[in-house]
């Protein structure tokens, strides 16, 4: 469940949306960037950055990052660069920054050219590999909760193997951290020919930009940190924490099923039903009907999907609703939807990009466990206690991140100052019923980073910035296109 910092559902909602007409790129009087860009993707413009493997190691070469930035025609005024992420750690800045025209409002649109990238072993940057395609089903499917001896070591066997395949497909495997791309941040500026950052992050892209802005106070420019990751806190607490907004997001979808007609929950439903429905399928798989040969959904698949409609209750609970009635009948065609939307899955059964082997290493990489896996197990209840529902599924996710540390024999890494300054004011922003970046980190993050301004969105579901709040939305665009933060901490609704 670490893969929940992210913010690819609703990424992949905006690729679907993408115009395809065909433009000029406008020239701008005010563009310094020294990088070598070609005309991509019908109106974009693609680059590759050079980037030292190791920066305190120039023998080792480098590695490539991708890059891709839109300019509107419509630009007047122009600002410079909006660097955006969509989180992770893992997913595709490209992908994400092809949806330029729906990522932010034209007013912002049209004073910044908007720049993604694929972060160091991701995408279409030098790239982390571990499983193929039908590797990656297998590993979906497979039991996503040991309850005994015997499931206990055989998913000790099973990580082991996918830890191994990491290692031996990826050279130079310890050097993928977000650490390390904060630092290839600061080289893209400059490519960019930008006197500071401008950057918006969601998700996990806050903690890329946390670490920038550690490293690189004075080049801090407008910065908004969407869905906030506190750096502070250690992975097993992070967790946790995280499996219990998980749990009560469940519950705040249980609340609100019998206001619609087509709510498949029983009357007083609690949240035992998804338990017990997880359980049920554990032993009795779903398939999708129609599929020949018939696909099996099995648990993994249905805890995933119903933890990615969790994420967004304006799109995500009404599919959480018609999976429900479908699984009731046996039916896992939606359940198989919202999980394949998670993991990047395509309907062909190929995956778009190497996201699910960049999480895990990634991940890894920045934060390592204190338990080893014999603690971890002997932990369990106190996450089945937490969080009843999906607290079982991510106890056992810190044995990955066992065995790659000492597979890689990376130090511990030391990204958690206790508080810096920037040259610029940060917005912040924490969504209150948040079930991946829970809003008690934003609240943490904004203390952080002394001189940042909080806006707290009263709702649901993953980050705040684009989900309906004319008030989030107007101060985020008021601040990055004249730099003026709101006078004090904002409190807005949905």
């Amino acid at each position: 469940m670490r893969k929940a910092l992210s913010f690819l559902f609703i990424a992949l909602l905006l690729t679907s949306c993408s115009s395809t007409t065909k433009q000029t790129f406008p020239d701008a009087p005010n563009d310094a960037s020294s990088l070598k860009w070609t005309t991509c993707h019908g109106y974009f413009q693609c680059a590759t950055l050079k980037v030292p493997i190791d920066y305190s190691d120039a023998s080792l070469g480098q590695f490539d990052i991708a890059i891709v930035r839109y300019r509107d025609p419509n630009q007047h005024d122009r600002i410079g660069s909006l660097v955006v992420n969509p989180g992770g750690p893992g997913v595709s800045g490209i992908e994400y920054a092809l949806n330029a025209e729906y990522i932010v409002n034209p007013d912002v649109l049209e004073r910044y050219d908007i720049v993604g990238f694929d972060p160091r072993g991701i995408g279409d940057s030098t790239q982390i590999h571990c499983l193929n395609a039908s590797e990656q089903d297998a590993s979906f499917a497979s039991d996503p909760k040991p309850d005994n001896d015997a499931e206990y070591a055989q998913a000790l066997s099973d990580t082991k193997t996918f830890v191994d395949k990491c290692v031996a497909n990826t050279p130079n495997i310890a050097h993928f951290s977000t650490q390390e791309a904060a630092h290839d941040m600061e080289l893209l500026r400059q490519g960019l020919g930008d006197s500071k950052l401008n950057y918006l992050g969601f998700s996990y892209g806050t903690y890329l930009g946390t670490l920038y802005a550690q490293a690189f106070p004075d080049k801090v420019g407008r910065f908004v940190l969407d869905g906030a990751v506190d750096s502070t806190i250690p992975i097993e607490e992070q967790t946790l924490v995280q499996a219990v907004a998980f749990d009560q997001a469940l519950a705040n979808f249980i609340a609100d099923c019998p206001k619609h007609k087509n709510c498949p929950l029983p009357t007083n439903a609690t949240p035992q039903f998804f338990t017990d429905l997880f359980n049920k399928v554990s032993t009795q798989p779903l398939t999708i009907a129609g599929e020949q040969p018939a696909r099996i959904i099995t648990e993994g698949l249905v805890v995933t999907g119903t933890a990615s409609a969790l994420y967004d209750d304006v799109s995500g609970w009404p599919m959480l609703r018609s999976a429900i009635a479908e699984a009731l009948t046996g039916d896992g065609t939606t359940f198989a939807k919202l999980a394949d939307a998670y993991n990047g899955r395509s309907s062909d059964g190929t995956y778009k990009n190497n996201e699910n082997d960049a999480n895990a290493v990634i991940d890894c990489l920045d934060w390592q466990q204190s338990k080893s896996n014999d603690q971890i197990r002997a932990n369990v209840s106190n996450y089945i206690k937490a969080a009843p529902v999906f607290g079982p599924y991510v106890a056992y996710s810190g044995i990955t991140c066992n065995f790659l540390n000492q597979a890689m024999k990376t130090p511990a890494p030391d990204n958690h100052k206790i508080s810096f300054n920037t040259a610029t004011p940060v917005l912040v922003i924490g969504t209150t019923q948040d079930p991946a970046t829970p809003y008690a980190w934003a609240k943490t993050l904004s203390r952080y980073i002394v001189g940042s301004h909080l806006i707290t969105l009263k709702g649901e579901g993953h980050t705040g910035y684009g989900r309906g709040s004319a008030c989030t939305d107007d101060a985020v665009d008021k601040y990055l296109t004249t730099g003026k933060t709101p006078t004090k901490n904002l409190i807005c609704t949905q």
